[in-house]
């Protein structure tokens, strides 16, 4: 090989060289210093924002983003036309888009979930055909945890596409219960045992305050509606002993709850068969 040409390769080889340490240099440095920036400004948004969700949103949109930016620089340091590149990065773009518009209406969903806030994280929700408490919102699904310890995780797009119920987002929450009694029973003496297992429970909030009336006459019972308000974390224990303390009280003091019946009557047809003779 000539001297020249091998001369040449040389300085290629240390040149090529060069730029491929400082491209990688860039790229590993870079991607540390990604890291340590969306740490730091999720950090800073903490002081403002608590929602743990929306900081775990915030900081993978940023790691994204930079990491995006970080190639880019790695590539312009080999010597890539970054300007073409992105317009090829932009056209393909497009075409995943469109191959992935579910996915890209799943990420669309999930940042208007973080803009509109229906709920946060730590809330009891009903969304996406599952109720379940928000344990974190993603890029592209969300994640719920049921009161059965199941962890369901459900795309961004079903939620927003339907109704959400939030049952956390106020403080009280009513209580709608129906207790049906004997037509032979007193209707006042029964409301009043109600009213009073309603007043000796410290969970039941005074305002607003429980209502107790006739709802219907139902067909074989008088139904009552009893509707006391409390605290959302005492809801379901609450309902539950509501429920077994208004039975026992209607049974130490008389008050039966009927159940349907029915009455089945057999008829015996007793068939005489008459020999003939001839």
């Amino acid at each position: 090989m000539p001297e020249w040409l091998a001369g040449i390769n040389q300085e290629l080889m240390t040149v090529w060289g060069l730029k491929v340490i400082y491209a990688v240099a860039i790229f590993i440095i870079g991607r540390m210093l990604a890291n340590l920036l969306s740490r730091f400004l999720v950090r800073l948004l903490s002081h403002q924002v608590t929602d743990a969700a929306l900081l775990s949103f915030v900081q993978t949109v940023l790691n994204v983003v930079l990491l995006v930016v970080v190639s880019i620089a790695a590539l312009d340091q080999l010597g890539v036309n970054t300007t073409s590149l992105l317009a090829v990065v932009g056209a393909a773009g497009l075409a995943v888009g469109l191959a992935l518009k579910d996915s890209m209406q799943n990420v669309a969903s999930g940042i208007m979930l973080i803009m509109m806030r229906p709920f946060k994280a730590g809330d009891y929700v009903e969304a996406g055909g599952t109720a379940g408490t928000v344990e974190r919102i993603g890029l592209f699904t969300s994640v719920f945890g049921t009161p059965d310890n199941r962890e369901v995780t459900i795309p961004n797009s079903a939620i927003m596409g339907g109704s959400i119920t939030n049952f956390s987002a106020r403080d009280s929450r009513r209580i709608d219960l129906i207790f049906g009694i004997h037509y032979d029973d007193d209707i006042a003496r029964a409301k009043q045992i109600i009213l009073d297992v309603l007043a000796a429970e410290p969970r039941v909030l005074p305002e607003p305050k429980p209502v107790v009336a006739v709802a219907e006459l139902g067909s074989s019972s008088v139904d009552f509606v009893v509707r006391p308000w409390v605290e959302v974390v005492n809801y379901w224990p609450t309902r539950f002993e509501l429920i077994e303390k208004i039975k026992l009280a209607f049974d130490a003091s008389g008050i039966t709850i009927p159940f349907p019946q029915q009455d089945v009557h057999h008829y015996r047809e007793e068939i005489v068969v008459a020999d003939k003779e001839g």
